[in-house]
């Protein structure tokens, strides 16, 4: 580091020519670079970063060319960890910190880690802090040690617990110390402290006693004793208890405690008395037994196996030739892990190997070939004896095909619900669509006249950029009511949902339905599927269109409730709920018909304009949602559905979704642009120009990664799409993060499958802009991402 140090051109930095170092920074440098300890030195305002060989060998992924940049840049998110502690330096305060946990990457990885820090204010001539000393020591492998030793603590604290054996410790004098968690309930101790300090042998009667005290002095002499007898517990019960005491030797040698256990043999006790009671038939029930396995063995549809440790097979019944098509003379002597399936070869293995040291298996399943060559899924109870493996074997294969059958079952029901919606949606969206069509197509042609006036010019040009934004907002509900994808909860505002689900109900109910939305002031947070939601309320306005026969008011308002109304045999609940009602002022709901209504498939429209699955989806989804959906109507006055969801705590702050770009205009910005559409990156390109900006145009990702190659620094910020043929955006993304950590990224689609499936956790890593954008939007965002990560 003191070679590159020195073999550096400083001119064109905030340090300028090393020739102009202070003394005080160059005395500081040279401490820093001979120290034999991991030591990184921060200098100046704009708190540059210089490290030595130590260090440099704790974090061998960060780049020689971090030397002299700020050190936010360079260590990231590890510095804001630790800038509570360097702005003390610098405030004049030396501090140290003892394991303090780090997310830092290492070999291309993100890596949690425990640092001890020192750090140190630097002075220069004038008595002012100019910079600070950092001293480290990676502390990982001791917190997990830490972390090892209380997980093994509390682990033996476990298995106390979970023994069932009464285990003491007594002193030498045979006083009772300790009883386990186990103990005191079968000994029904309420309180030991009650009898801490107690002798032993005085819990026990007549011959007992005298055992018991044999135990005590036979363990103080170092030797093991076990005997049998009757003692009561703590409630009076008697009980039979098997004891052994031996002693607990000291570092000495010599017996320092004695432990003592006891094990309720009071069951054993009482079969064995049964079992003298029936000696006399005890051959013939053995001959019988005998009789009654072997019939079970013979008759049994199910798999049995009597099998060596090492695999090979010892026996098997009949069941092998019906359900795989071996015989019995085919199979023994082979083992059995030749006919297990190459993929559940490990797997089984392992198993055997637990079989080998007394392990049971209930319900473990693999894949056994049939002799016609294709496989078979066996659910296998195993138990181990001295010698063989005795397992019983079930064929489920049919019932995982069923299993299968109906998970696509569902999939196609739940899609089916969504497609049904959709259906309902069609009519009025074409025609919503080929008016706004309209707009645009009779304001462009108009923009051909060259004789226009300005102002009339610009309010076709903003009829056209008003229209298409609410084509986007129209084909984004689309695509959520459309996409495919399984149940995934997040916390949103009801009331907006509602409101902008509310703008499409127009076309959903035609324009002889008057719509009235209601939504409160304040927000109404719920834990619900978000695109499950939207369809609900598709659903239950279609029904409520249908039921007015096109004709009428649906009145929609979203309030707050206390309790869920007792419904369908269910009492009551209290707590706090949003409820979403639909009231509608058509032909009701007969009351013989009411129990019946959120049946899947059940309907009372004719063949081929329903399926019947609309309030039963919304049934379905208030269940997995914890809530509940409740139906009030008059047969010939119209119907209320109410809609009950748990109310919930927002995670945070909701995302500004717009930020103002006017504070940053005066910047000067390199974009890096990829987007594979010729049509897009023109236009786009030539936008970003004459916003001010400076744009390097490529047509994907590998030619993106190229130009960064080279030049990283030149630029700052990514503007990418998603959806490109080869490497994707979010691919591109990841790329980007792992080789240049500080440089933003901002990505755009309009619909792309990958970033739909992506968690909330994966989408909060980077900035997305939704197709189409404006270009106030597109500038806004790209001088926030860049402004957000200079000041981070």
């Amino acid at each position: 580091m003191g070679r590159l140090v020195r073999a550096t051109d400083w001119s064109n930095t905030a340090l300028g020519p090393r020739e102009h170092w202070s003394p005080d920074f160059i005395a500081s440098m040279s401490v820093m670079l001979n120290s034999a300890e991991s030591v990184y030195l921060v200098w100046g305002p704009e708190r540059l970063l210089f490290f030595n060989d130590a260090f440099h060998r704790v974090l061998p992924g960060l780049s020689r060319k971090a030397l002299g940049r700020p050190a936010h840049e360079v260590l990231g998110s590890a510095w804001r960890d630790m800038q509570p502690y360097a702005e003390k330096a610098f405030a004049g305060e030396s501090s140290r910190v003892k394991n303090q946990r780090l997310t830092i990457r290492r070999n291309g990885l993100n890596e949690n880690t425990w640092w001890s820090l020192s750090f140190s204010p630097l002075y220069d001539d004038t008595g002012s802090v100019a910079g600070l000393f950092c001293q480290i020591d990676e502390t990982t492998d001791q917190m997990r040690t830490e972390t090892r030793l209380d997980e093994n603590e509390a682990f033996t604290d476990r298995v106390l617990a979970s023994i069932n054996d009464c285990i003491k410790v007594l002193d030498l004098d045979g006083k009772l110390t300790f009883m386990s968690e186990g103990g005191k309930k079968i000994m029904e101790v309420s309180d030991f402290n009650a009898i801490r300090g107690c002798p032993w042998p005085d819990f026990w009667q007549d011959q007992g006693n005298v055992d018991a005290m044999a135990a005590v002095q036979a363990a103080r002499e170092g030797r093991f004793a076990s005997f049998t007898g009757v003692a009561q517990t703590m409630a009076g019960n008697k009980k039979w208890w098997h004891v052994q005491a031996s002693p607990i030797l000291g570092k000495d040698g010599h017996p320092e405690k004695i432990l003592c256990v006891s094990r309720d043999i009071t069951s054993l006790r009482e079969a064995e008395a049964s079992l003298r009671a029936l000696n006399e038939s005890l051959e013939q029930r053995v001959i019988e037994r005998t009789q009654d396995r072997d019939r079970i063995w013979r008759l049994s549809a199910d798999l049995m196996l009597v099998a060596y440790f090492d695999g090979g097979i010892f026996a098997v019944n009949p069941a092998w030739n019906q359900v795989l098509g071996y015989t019995e003379k085919q199979l023994v002597g082979t083992p059995f892990l030749d006919l297990v399936h190459p993929d559940d070869m490990l797997e089984t293995e392992s198993a055997a190997a637990q079989l080998r040291e007394g392990k049971v298996f209930s319900g473990f399943k693999n894949r056994y070939r049939h002799a016609d060559g294709s496989y078979r899924m066996i659910a296998w109870t195993a138990v181990p004896d001295n010698q063989f493996i005795h397992a019983v074997g079930r064929d489920i294969q049919a019932e995982e095909q069923a299993k299968e059958a109906l998970r696509q079952s569902e999939d196609a029901l739940r899609q089916s619900q969504k497609l049904e919606a959709i259906g309902q949606l069609t009519g009025g969206v074409a025609h919503d669509f080929n008016n706004l069509l309209t707009v645009i197509k009779s304001c462009a042609d108009l923009l051909k006249n060259t004789s226009l006036a300005e102002a009339r010019r610009l309010k076709y040009v903003d009829a056209i950029s008003s229209t298409v934004d609410r084509a986007a907002r129209l084909t984004g509900q689309l695509l959520t009511f459309a996409r495919r994808q399984a149940l995934r909860p997040e916390v949103f505002n009801a009331g907006q949902s509602v409101l902008r689900v509310g703008e499409m109900m127009d076309s959903l109910t035609g324009a002889r339905i008057k719509v009235t939305i209601s939504v409160p002031d304040e927000p109404c947070f719920v834990n619900a599927d978000g695109s499950q939601f939207d369809t609900a309320l598709v659903n239950m306005a279609v029904n409520a269109r249908d039921a007015m026969e096109g004709e009428g008011t649906l009145s929609i308002k979203v309030a707050s409730a206390q309790c869920l109304p007792s419904v369908r045999s269910h009492p009551q609940r209290a707590g706090h709920y949003v409820t979403v009602s639909l009231s509608d002022t058509g032909s009701g709901i007969h009351p013989d018909k009411l129990s019946v209504i959120f049946e899947p498939f059940y309907t009372t429209k004719g063949v081929g304009q329903g399926t019947g699955l609309g309030l039963s989806q919304v049934y379905g989804f208030a269940k997995q949602s914890g809530g509940e959906i409740l139906v009030d109507s008059e047969y010939g006055k119209g119907s209320t559905f109410t809609l009950y969801l748990p109310s919930a705590t927002p995670d945070g702050a909701a995302r500004e979704e717009a930020v103002s770009s006017a504070s940053h205009t005066d910047l000067a910005l390199c974009v890096l642009m990829v987007e594979d559409n010729e049509d897009i990156g023109i236009f786009t390109s030539q936008t970003l120009e004459h916003l001010g900006f400076q744009v390097l145009w490529v047509s994907d990702g590998q030619s993106a990664l190229d130009a960064l190659g080279s030049h990283p620094e030149s630029f700052q910020v990514v503007f990418s799409d998603i959806s490109m043929p080869g490497m994707s955006g979010i691919e591109l993304f990841g790329e980007i993060e792992a080789r240049y950590p500080w440089l933003p990224v901002v990505l755009t689609t309009g619909y792309n499958d990958d970033y739909a499936h992506l968690s909330g956790e994966q989408t909060r890593r980077f900035d997305l802009l939704q197709k189409p954008y404006s270009t106030d939007a597109l500038s806004a965002l790209l001088h926030k991402v860049v402004m957000d990560r200079v000041s981070g």
